[in-house]
């Protein structure tokens, strides 16, 4: 999928791709103008990817609703952030029916309708941009059998620390009185 490492920074204008990550911060590229520029580890970075919106029972990923507005648009750019609230809830009723009116404020719609309509100028809405690759999935049994061999790991890690325990500080008078040998006074 082209969208995985799209991201939004607070304070920025517009929409990122993360290119390479540096020892302390990023290298990202602007979606529209291609402007590579690094940005800090203090920089508030939202992906995309994470980004959900409210229906009455559940949260639905936001590339599921750039899609849904994607095939409602043909591919094509949608209605402008700058639309009068009742366009944007008439186009929010379009892209994702069930929504929570309670939760998804107008202020998000204009946002979900800039950020798609950035992607879509971009060149990153195409109907193969919302195909999600083999590889993808294939990944998840192996981090899925990584993580059930990490706690018996752990299991055994406290035993290995146990025999270093008894360093406690000996009696000191005990210590000097006793005379040099490998049995050792227990207590």
């Amino acid at each position: 999928m082209q969208l995985e490492k799209i991201i939004s920074i607070s304070g920025k204008p517009g929409l990122f791709k993360l290119v390479s990550q540096l020892r302390n911060g990023f290298i990202i590229e602007d979606v529209t103008t291609k402007k590579k520029v690094s940005i800090g580890n203090s920089s508030q970075v939202s992906l995309l990817d994470n980004i959900a919106m409210f229906t009455f029972d559940k949260e639905v990923p936001l590339f599921e609703v750039f899609e849904n507005i994607a095939k409602n648009e043909d591919y094509k750019e949608t209605i402008s952030h700058k639309s009068d609230d009742a366009e944007l809830r008439s186009f929010m009723e379009k892209s994702l029916p069930n929504y929570d009116t309670g939760r998804v404020y107008v202020s998000d719609i204009k946002k979900l309708a800039q950020w798609y309509n950035i992607l879509q100028k971009a060149g990153y809405i195409t109907p193969e941009s919302f195909v999600k690759t083999e590889g993808a999935a294939e990944e998840s049994p192996l981090k899925e059998e990584k993580t059930d061999k990490k706690p018996a790991e752990k299991k055994t890690a406290p035993k290995a620390e146990k025999p270093a325990a008894p360093k406690a500080k000996a009696n000191t008078s005990a210590a000097k009185s006793a005379p040099k040998s490998t049995h050792r006074k227990q207590g």
